[in-house]
């Protein structure tokens, strides 16, 4: 069965994937898996194919925001998907995780518009514990000398809309304040759409700057110290579907 906004076939779909927003970012992940090929190109979304440890896995990209990526999440999950796992950047909410840190999601603050007209208000979003277990457990591992590169949180995690402010203040002053770790633009989403349709979910951002900065220019997403971030989270999300995917077959 054909997908109609992703345009890709289900019977070509593994039950294991990556998701991600820059489709090039999804090319290059797909560069560490094993007979690797490209199987579409629509619009923001981008599928790959490929194996790593001997597991059949997808890579998919989804582009900003939740409303396109809940498309993809759906999509994915329409055509078989079971287990999907996000890799993103996020801004920081601490100084215990500056620039260049990575956070596994075990939740997401629901402060985007596209999850209000598919739960209600008090529904949580929600990692499933096992896929979240197998990210911290890939995320800490010391051999391929990823883990010293990289501080390595785990926390709740906020989805929001905005990326630039407006005139209505971004509530970031008390999102801090009740604990939440870091700000991005899709893992609430990624969790609903999940529940919803019976899937699994997890999430790992790099870090690459402070939420809450009001000085434009301390943004910058393209220092060494994120590119070795985004590396580090690349390698737990692959370990991790393994991981899992060996869990499932035993």
């Amino acid at each position: 069965m054909l997908m109609p906004i992703l345009q890709i076939h289900s019977e070509d779909m593994p039950a294991y994937a990556i998701v991600c927003g820059d489709p090039a970012r999804a090319e290059k992940i797909s560069r560490k898996l094993e007979n690797a090929r490209e199987l579409a190109f629509s619009r923001e979304y981008r599928t790959f194919v490929g194996e790593y440890e001997g597991v059949q896995m997808a890579v998919v990209s989804h582009g900003v925001g939740s409303p396109g990526a809940a498309v993809c999440f759906e999509e994915l999950i329409r055509a078989g998907v079971k287990t999907l796992i996000r890799v993103g950047t996020a801004g920081s909410y601490t100084a215990d995780y500056p620039a260049g840190s990575v956070i596994v999601s075990t939740a997401a603050v629901r402060s985007d518009g596209l999850t209000r007209q598919l739960v209600p208000d008090g529904f949580p979003a929600v990692a499933d514990i096992d896929v979240t277990s197998a990210l911290v457990a890939a995320a800490r591992q010391t051999d391929r000398g990823i883990s010293e590169v990289a501080k390595v949180g785990v926390g709740i995690t906020v989805t929001l809309d905005a990326f630039f402010t407006g005139v209505e203040e971004i509530p970031h002053r008390k999102y801090k304040q009740a604990g939440a770790l870091a700000a991005e633009m899709e893992i609430a989403a990624l969790y609903i759409v999940s529940t919803l349709r019976g899937a699994r979910a997890g999430a790992i951002v790099a870090i690459d700057g402070f939420a809450d900065s009001d000085l434009a220019a301390e943004y910058d997403p393209h220092t060494d110290a994120v590119a070795k971030a985004v590396e580090h989270e690349i390698e737990a999300a692959l370990r991790a579907l393994a991981a899992l995917a060996r869990q499932d077959q035993a």
